[in-house]
């Protein structure tokens, strides 16, 4: 009896010490010192480049603010007080610069609320005025600056609904907002947590394929879908700069709202019943209704069933108008697409999609402007006779740039690009855009010529261009590239009129700041000088690495030397691997450098550079590729190509002298912690790894993953061969597992990190998890934060740095 009570008390005891009783902790004086810094503005222009607005928001939440109150609904995370996305980050100060009548002074916006909690900012249709939302503990009010008078002031009671998109938009006079406000016949909500069911939840298949992803925060039963439709519920008002209001449409479940570029019609979609219980809101059924400014009915355009069972494939679409856009160069001419091949991407077809334009009063059938081989992707209009078109296709990696004329739909299209949009070396960059007199985005056109803005990436390095193409002739010529060899001077926004470039220029040491560069006096104008606060780490050793797999491919990884580091005597270091896997189809882009050594060095919460203070070499960004070329699939060789990367990372730094290939440590975030464990399941190169938020059962996300299209049932043995949780037995190397309680991401979900770790706790692997209370995918509360870089740190000295 005493021998029983004996094991009866030790199995109690083992159960306990299992837990730790933890408090939130914080990472040593080295680590701290780089996270508990304020944050630089971020910069924003008006289109005319007369003000710069400098936008203030702390680095991190705090768990107190994470802890609100939170309904998880259809795919949104809503705090019903406030009705606002609940995770949504807030800027907290406004200031400005006038760069017309004073190019020194920075302004402190007045009349802003005591503590600000901004977000939805939107410029005025002149440009002179900013309406944004303020959140408070009642709800959303909107407010308005007056960008001239560097002044604010409040525009309506805290009932505005930022529970959907487009929260504030502004009529074309410029003196009245539509704005979203909450529905006067919103009903009570449901406290789920205490409800009584009265029945059981029911799910039907009636027979049809509806082959989803494992999608995050579904609704799951009544109480759910009444909680939904009352928070998505609001009604339109029409409210002056004066204040006055007027009920603009009665209540609905408004989504998306935007007005014709003449500010005639505004175009509104609202999501309809049915709900679902398998995918989000976004695919819920729909209808796209035009209306006039005053707000009477014009016409319904679409009316879409909810999208439960597309066919299987990324390029799978439904069969209906999708794709609803104002033609930017018209006065009120609607775009949309309609798929040529039943929205099956298995379907062969000369044309994929078909692109229709349907003019006001919007009543008569629509004409069609295009077809295209691809998926449509986007458009670009300039004027009457000149439009680019863009599609792509997953499966290859292509991607082709038409230019047609609008005006001559049965003219051919001739094809400006087509290449593999991963191949950064041919990247021809993004078409410049102007303002034009509507105020809308369109092509920004010299004649015959448009313009292109390039990252710039070579084998040579990388080096951003602005280059002009002749669209008759077809004929690209260079009006600059930057030479900067030692900078990275990133460029933003082209004036084809005053031949002025906005760029940001940065080093591994000094800030990413503003200039003007005038091309035509070869000049730069400086518009903002922020300080570097990360001093500690100033001077540190960076480079981008070059070094070959065993079967040839060429890889890269910016690699940073610890503090002090002397580099004559190469004395043997710890070193901190960390990368993400990416899938591509062909070996050309896979070996391409991306990564830039010029680059300031920004530490942030998932960042392994931290460690350069503790005496560790750090191999950041590492390229691992994984490869599949022609009708082979990249993962059908995964796990090998995983352990070629990691092998050629490791021998490329220790050939270099720099690293004790015996205490090196690999790291990765969501997919890069999938990796992680595959590594440590199937290698023997590394001393320990620290995996975040990953999915470690490939048969818990049956219907495809990453960039897996095949389900369960058509790659088995692909699923279980890359599924660590399969293999736990193998794993032997001591692994911190790291995972927000409340990650959204599609096939993520926490049980994954818990189940794998339960898995190998019970096969005596050495393992740790740390569930982060409320956090997210990422990680945003400040206490999360510092106990996430303590938990890694101690991990690090213990099992690598003093292995």
């Amino acid at each position: 009896m005493q021998l029983l009570i004996f094991v009866i008390l030790l199995l109690f005891t083992a159960k306990i010490n299992a837990q730790e009783s933890l408090t939130y902790q914080k990472p040593s004086k080295e680590i701290l010192d780089l996270v508990d810094i304020p944050l630089a503005p971020r910069v924003i222009f008006d289109a005319n480049k007369e003000f710069m607005i400098f936008q203030y928001r702390d680095a991190y939440k705090s768990i107190e603010e994470l802890s609100q109150e939170e309904m998880r609904l259809g795919g949104l995370r809503i705090n019903p007080k406030t009705n606002i996305h609940s995770r949504v980050r807030y800027y907290n100060n406004l200031k400005i610069k006038n760069l017309k009548n004073d190019k020194s002074k920075v302004i402190q916006v007045s009349g802003l609320p005591a503590k600000p909690k901004l977000t939805n900012i939107t410029f005025s249709p002149d440009q002179k005025k900013l309406a944004m939302t303020h959140t408070t503990s009642l709800g959303v009010e909107v407010w308005v600056v007056d960008l001239v008078k560097n002044s604010a002031k409040r525009l309506t009671e805290p009932k505005a609904n930022g529970n959907l998109r487009s929260v504030i938009n502004w009529f074309e006079d410029g003196n009245s907002l539509l704005i979203k406000m909450v529905s006067e016949d919103r009903k009570e909500l449901i406290d789920t947590k205490k409800a009584v069911p009265t029945g059981p939840t029911i799910s039907v298949s009636d027979g049809k394929k509806a082959q989803n992803r494992t999608y995050q925060d579904l609704l799951q039963n009544k109480n759910d879908e009444h909680n939904f439709e009352q928070l998505a519920l609001s009604e339109l008002h029409k409210i002056s700069l004066d204040g006055q209001s007027e009920k603009w449409l009665e209540s609905a479940m408004y989504y998306e709202i935007e007005f014709s570029p003449n500010g005639e019609y505004v175009m509104v979609e609202t999501i309809e019943k049915p709900f679902s219980y398998l995918v989000p809101y976004y695919r819920f059924a729909s209808k796209t209704v035009i209306y006039s400014k005053d707000g009477l009915k014009v016409e319904t355009v679409a009316e879409t069933p909810l999208v439960e069972d597309l066919p299987k494939g990324f390029m799978a679409v439904h069969t209906g108008r999708r794709k609803f856009s104002w033609r930017d160069d018209k006065p009120a001419s609607l775009i949309f697409v309609q798929a040529l091949d039943e929205g099956n991407p298995e379907k062969e077809a000369k044309f994929r999609d078909e692109i229709f334009q349907l003019n006001a009063p919007f009543d008569k059938e629509a004409k069609s402007l295009f077809k295209t081989k691809n998926r449509y992707y986007k458009a670009l209009w300039g004027n009457e006779k000149t439009a680019i078109i863009f599609d792509y296709w997953w499966n290859d990696r292509n991607m082709k740039t038409y230019l047609f004329n609008p005006s001559s739909p049965s003219s051919e299209a001739k094809i400006l690009f087509d290449r593999n949009y991963q191949d950064k070396y041919s990247d021809p960059g993004d078409f410049v855009t102007k303002r034009n007199k509507m105020g809308s985005d369109v092509l920004a056109l010299k004649g015959e010529n448009a313009y292109l803005k390039g990252d710039g990436f070579s084998d040579k390095g990388q080096f951003p261009f602005i280059d002009r193409i002749n669209l008759k002739a077809q004929k690209l010529s260079r009006i600059y590239q930057s030479k900067f060899t030692d900078k990275l001077e990133n460029l933003y926004e082209f004036d084809i009129d005053k031949n002025q470039i906005l760029v940001r220029i940065e080093s591994p040491d000094e800030y990413p700041n503003y200039f003007f560069r005038d091309l035509e006096k070869n000049q730069l104008n400086q518009l903002t000088d922020f300080d570097n606060p990360f001093k500690s780490i100033q001077g540190i050793h960076k480079e981008v690495i070059s070094y070959k797999r065993d079967d040839g491919l060429e890889l890269s990884g910016t690699l940073y030397l610890p503090i002090g580091y002397d580099k004559e005597k190469k004395e043997k270091m710890p070193m901190i691997l960390w990368a993400y896997p990416i899938e591509f189809k062909n070996q050309s882009s896979a070996s391409q450098k991306t990564s830039n050594p010029n680059k300031f060095t920004y530490p942030y919460y998932g960042s392994p550079i931290y460690w350069v203070t503790k005496g560790y070499v750090v191999l950041n960004r590492a390229r691992f590729p994984i490869v599949g070329e022609g009708d082979e699939q990249p993962n059908d060789t995964f796990r090998e190509q995983l352990v070629a990367n990691a092998k050629a990372a490791i021998d490329a730094v220790d050939e270099l002298g720099y690293i004790d290939r015996n205490r090196v440590a690999v790291g990765g975030h969501s997919y890069g912690a999938f990796m992680v464990a595959n590594l440590l399941s199937h290698s023997d190169l590394f001393a320990a790894g620290i995996a975040r938020s990953g999915a470690y059962n490939r048969t818990l996300t049956p219907f495809g993953f990453q960039g897996e299209e095949r389900n369960y049932w058509e790659a088995p043995e692909v699923y279980y061969k890359m599924s660590p949780f399969m293999h736990a037995d193998k794993m032997k190397t001591p692994m911190l597992l790291i995972h927000g309680e409340a990650d959204n991401n599609s096939g993520t979900y926490p049980m994954q990190s818990k189940r794998y770790f339960n898995a190998l706790k019970g096969l005596g692997a050495p393992v740790r998890l740390v569930i982060l209370p409320n956090e997210s995918h990422g990680y945003r509360a400040k206490e999360s934060v510092l106990h996430l870089l303590w938990e890694q740190d101690q991990w690090l000295e213990k099992y690598v740095k003093n292995k």
